[in-house]
Formats: structure tokens, C-alpha cells, sequence
């Protein structure tokens, strides 16, 4: 079917005509109820910048949950995926090809890893470290080493080693029971990770901060015992940096303002700007544990996915966007406390801030600063969770805290 377009007055942009009421209706009868949506059906995204099929204009400041590092169709990932589009999309991981082996390349110089191992998503990325994790403990010969401890109220994906590792019983427990071997300690509580970290042990998987949790960051001491206990048990230190990474937090990894080095860390979102990619990072003996046969991916690093997360990589140094995530993340926490007693706490590190509100308004909140045109994300009742593209300038937050200030 060919699509039409019609010119919005208000943007003067070419928007795609598209009836709302027939994909809600579609998505209603064809597609499994596993989200919640919201009332609006977007069409087109430019920078900051999205557009639903009325012509309604909306600020992101959820940039698709933190996978719109550089803003939505940045002009050099669009030309990237185009070109590379119509020269080579996919042959298989039986072969070499280019621009997996830039990526790789890329990124071992930019973090502490040593090699990197490609997927399609956050989940399978984290699915790979646990399978490094649980074989390095029966390396030497340990059969009962294979415990990994993770954080409550932590989050590392949907698949069933992933969902068990989350930290959340509300999504185990429609799947349970659980695949064994998980252990679930207080976020920075030192006296229980003491404890949870045994010779039984084979790794710690966290995040340096929370996000599907509410923004929460990991206090120093926490991390250090974290790596001082996995060192002293012989097991593998794990950060899940998916939302973390990429620039997010005003330097390429979260790990980076602790100064503690993990020896998996997975990464995906940002990666990718929008096209699905994965990638595991490890260093040291992490880094030679799997060997040919142990696992895979079809699509993982394919050619079309890897030369779009180089133009991601591109963007962001030419337009230093991570000194502008550091800079815009303390300017948006600044304008933040202009509401005042509205909110009882503020969470930030860059660009990735949590906000708790005094009265339980968050979904409310997020509804109202939808109509009013503006992307916000409610988790639970009192918290609100901002991921804004890194591309973010002091007007749009200007706006941004207009549009609340009006709703809260």
C-alpha cells in the first residue's frame, strides 16, 4: 500500500497519513496485550521531536526509554542505514563482516573491556553474561558454584534467566518457579551483600544505577564491596549498564564516575539509536570464557545493526554529547527544584533523573503532560522518570518544566 502525506501547519514538516483509529482497532484484535499504551499514535520523530497523526507536536524527555540517545532520525544514522541498507544487511555470524568488527573495536577503546560479543537486545546481552557467569564458576571444577546476587528492585530483562535475576517479584512470579540459584539482596545494604557473597558465588550482577526501579544510584562503598567480595570469592563482578551507558550519565559508562571496573558489562538501548542491538563488553579471563559453539545469535551483530550503532558513536563525538548530557542533566536537576514542595526527592546522574512527587499523581502527571505535549514516564505511583536524547538544550528544558509546573 502506498502511503500518503499531508503538510502539518503547525510543524510544516511532511507528516505520513495514518489512521489512529484503524491501528489501535488492528492493534487491539492482532497483537498480544502485553503493553499498557497510551492514547496517541506517533508518525514521525526529528530531534527532540514527536509527531502523532493529528499533527500534534510532543518534547521527548523519555527518548523511547533511553534508546533515542542522539534524538530521533539524527541525519547520520539515517544516512548510515541507508547506505548500508542498500549495500549489505545480513549474511550470517559464519562469516566476517566490517562494521561488527569496527563496533568491537570501537568500543573496547572507549570502556576497560577487551572483547565484546553482539546481540539483538538488553535481555540477551544480560542472558549472555549469566552463561559466562555460571560457566566460569564450574571452571575449576565447582559444580555448586553457579549463585549469582543481584539487587532488589532491580531490573535485567524479560527472557526466564533475566526475569529470575530482576529483582522484582511482580514480574516472577506469573512465570515461577524460577530458574534456581538467584539471590536478591537490599540495594546498597553492605551487611546483606556480605553475607549473600559465598564461594558459591560465581558473579554480582548490578546496576550502577537503577532505572526501571526508580533512579536510584549505587553508593560508592557498595560497589567496592561489590568488586572486593567478587575478588575475594573468585567470581565475576557484573554491571548492567543498558540504561545506563552510552553517554547517559555524562560519561560513557555509569561505571566510570565509581571507578569500578566490572568484568561483564552489558550495554544495548543508546547503542543502536532505535535499531535493535546488543553487545556484551568483558575483560580478563570473562573475556575467554565461552569459546565457538558455546553460544549465538542469528542477527547478532549483522551488518545493517553495527554500522548503526558506529554513526550512534559518530554523532555523539562530533557533538560532544556527552559533556552535554553532564552539563544539561545539572541544569534540568536545577529547574527541577523550581517546583518546590511538590516533589519530595530528586535522583540524578547526567541525564538520567527520577523525581518522587509528594501525592501519588504520577500516572496522572503523565497523563496530563502528554496532552499538554510533553513525554514524561511514571513508574509506580509517586515517581517520575526523565531519559531525554543527549541532544537536550536548556530551551526544551525550559519548556519542559513549564508544561509540569502546570500539571503538578
Amino acid at each position: 500500500m502506498e502511503t500518503q502525506y499531508v503538510m502539518d501547519v503547525n510543524s510544516e514538516r511532511i507528516l505520513p497519513h495514518v489512521d489512529a483509529a484503524a491501528v489501535k482497532s488492528n492493534d487491539s484484535d492482532f497483537i498480544l496485550q502485553t503493553y499498557g499504551r497510551l492514547p496517541v499514535t506517533f508518525v514521525k520523530g526529528s530531534g527532540m521531536t514527536l509527531w502523532d497523526t493529528e499533527g500534534n507536536e510532543y518534547l521527548d524527555f523519555l527518548g523511547g526509554i533511553a534508546v533515542n540517545g542522539v534524538g530521533h532520525c539524527h541525519p547520520t544514522v539515517v544516512r548510515a542505514i541507508q547506505e548500508q541498507a542498500s549495500t549489505l544487511i545480513h549474511t550470517s555470524n559464519l562469516y566476517y563482516t566490517e562494521p561488527g568488527a569496527t563496533l568491537a573495536k570501537k568500543l573496547v577503546s572507549v570502556s576497560d573491556a577487551d572483547r565484546v560479543f553482539f546481540c539483538n537486545s538488553g535481555a540477551e546481552a544480560n542472558e549472555a553474561a549469566i552463561k559466562i557467569a555460571r560457566k566460569y564458576g564450574k571452571s575449576n571444577g565447582r559444580a555448586d558454584k553457579f549463585n549469582i546476587v543481584t539487587a532488589v528492585r532491580s531490573f535485567h530483562g524479560r527472557t526466564m534467566a533475566t526475569v529470575t535475576a530482576t529483582g522484582q517479584p511482580k514480574y516472577r512470579e506469573p512465570f515461577e518457579p524460577m530458574i534456581p540459584g538467584f539471590h536478591y539482596v537490599p540495594f546498597n545494604d553492605l551487611d546483606a551483600l556480605s553475607q549473600a557473597v559465598n564461594d558459591e558465588t560465581c558473579a554480582v550482577l548490578l546496576e550502577p544505577i537503577q532505572g526501571e526501579g526508580g533512579v536510584y544510584p549505587a553508593d560508592q562503598e557498595f560497589l567496592d564491596l561489590a568488586s572486593s567480595l567478587c575478588k575475594q570469592h573468585d567470581a565475576l563482578l557484573i554491571f548492567d549498564e543498558i540504561q545506563t551507558g552510552m553517554g547517559r550519565t555524562g560519561k560513557w559508562w555509569a561505571y566510570q564516575h565509581y571507578g569500578v571496573i566490572p568484568d561483564i558489562m552489558t550495554v544495548a538501548k543508546a547503542l543502536g539509536g532505535g535499531v535493535p542491538i546488543g553487545a556484551l563488553l568483558a575483560r580478563g579471563a570473562a573475556a575467554t570464557t565461552l569459546v565457538p559453539g558455546d553460544h549465538g545469535t542469528t542477527f547478532g551483530g549483522n551488518p545493517l545493526a553495527t554500522r548503526t550503532a558506529l554513526a550512534v558513536i559518530e554523532a555523539m563525538e562530533n557533538e560532544h554529547l556527552i559533556e552535554n548530557a553532564h552539563a544539561m542533566g545539572a541544569y534540568f536537576t536545577e529547574r527541577l527544584r523550581s517546583l518546590g514542595d511538590k516533589l519530595s526527592d530528586i535522583r540524578a546522574l547526567g541525564l538520567m533523573v527520577g523525581v518522587d512527587l509528594t501525592e501519588p499523581d504520577a500516572k496522572r502527571v503523565q497523563s496530563e503532560a502528554l496532552r499538554r505535549g510533553l513525554i514524561v514516564n511514571a513508574i509506580g505511583d509517586h515517581t517520575l522518570r526523565f531519559l531525554p536524547p543527549l541532544i537536550v538544550k536548556q530551551p526544551d528544558i525550559d519548556r519542559a518544566i513549564s508544561i509540569l509546573a502546570s500539571v503538578v
